[in-house]
């Protein structure tokens, strides 16, 4: 059943795109026997999406040698991760891996290397640079150097990016777990700097390394309850909607945002909470126009201002 559920929400969309198809070049395709395909179409037959009634069903025509669907039910787009649905199980998948004795290590690798190939794929022509993030094997070795502190019990010095002050520091810190909230890896520690408990992504940091003394978190140092969720909104602060063009879509992935809406042509627009509004207009000023403010007003004129201001700068520049 493991393998049969991911063939049959492909293969709607594709016979749709290969209308009239030969049964047997189609299980060619799908690995799998005629006699196996003709059972998975008999069990499409009966399926669609809910609220739908009888007449309303997948509607295939597979009689005689060849496949044709007359009517898709909705099923017409082929499974697709978003660019956060993937980072989230390949974080899972990793983690997952890690664990010794849990799972077929091989497996897990072989399914985290499809999923790195799609998402890569699929992702935008844009590349973040200079906020921090760190992918593949730069964030592993990150989580193996925290794992082996945290079984040794030995505080570590990190290098840490903070997104929403748009700076570097350096820490102190003395680990106390690993965790997963919301599809991102996280160490969880005392920091001698904040005198408190602090969340720091994995792939945020830097830098890190491990430091001979031990570990020594205070006893009144309680762990994050992250049931809810990891961001709690504020009173204070203030809240954008943006229309992210395809080459800015990492925004919504890599800062956190109250919602997400799918738009034509691979853009999405997000609600996103903001406490400094200069951070916020840096932000997308960086963007070369690839973000589109809706809302508040005031901050797409502040934008305005300031692109203005800079493309006279550097006409000035130029004329000198």
């Amino acid at each position: 059943m493991s393998d049969r559920l991911p063939r049959l929400l492909a293969l709607v969309p594709y016979l749709l795109a290969r209308p009239g198809i030969k049964v047997v070049d189609a299980a060619a395709d799908f690995g799998v026997t005629e006699k196996q395909l003709r059972k998975d179409l008999e069990l499409l037959w009966m399926c669609g999406l809910p609220g739908y009634g009888p007449g309303d069903l997948i509607d295939l025509s597979f009689e005689g040698d060849t496949i044709t669907v007359a009517f898709d039910a909705g099923m017409s787009r082929p499974l697709r991760l978003t660019g956060a649905e993937a980072t989230a199980l390949l974080v899972a998948l990793r983690a997952l891996g890690e664990t010794p004795g849990v799972v077929d290590g091989e497996a897990v690798r072989r399914a985290v290397a499809k999923i790195e190939a799609a998402a890569g794929l699929a992702q935008p022509a844009g590349v973040v640079v200079g906020l921090g993030v760190r992918e593949g094997e730069d964030t592993a070795e990150v989580r193996r150097i925290v794992q082996t502190a945290l079984t040794a019990q030995k505080a570590l010095r990190i290098t840490y990016y903070t997104a929403s002050k748009d700076e570097i520091t350096e820490r102190t810190v003395d680990p106390m777990r690993l965790l997963i909230v919301e599809g991102r890896s996280y160490l969880e520690a005392w920091c001698r700097r904040a005198d408190a408990v602090r969340l720091f992504r994995l792939d945020r940091i830097d830098e890190v390394t491990q430091l001979a003394e031990p570990a020594s978190p205070p006893p009144y140092a309680e762990p994050t309850d992250v049931s809810s969720g990891l961001f709690t909104p504020q009173p204070d602060q203030l809240v954008a909607t943006l229309v992210l063009e395809p080459d800015t879509r990492w925004i919504s992935e890599y800062y956190p945002v109250e919602s997400v809406e799918e738009l034509e042509g691979g853009r999405v627009r997000v609600r996103m909470r903001y406490s400094d509004r200069a951070w916020m207009v840096r932000l997308l000023l960086g963007q070369g126009g690839e973000v589109h403010v809706e809302s508040p007003p005031d901050l797409a004129d502040q934008l305005r201002t300031r692109a203005r201001q800079a493309l006279e700068l550097a006409s000035n520049l130029a004329s000198t």
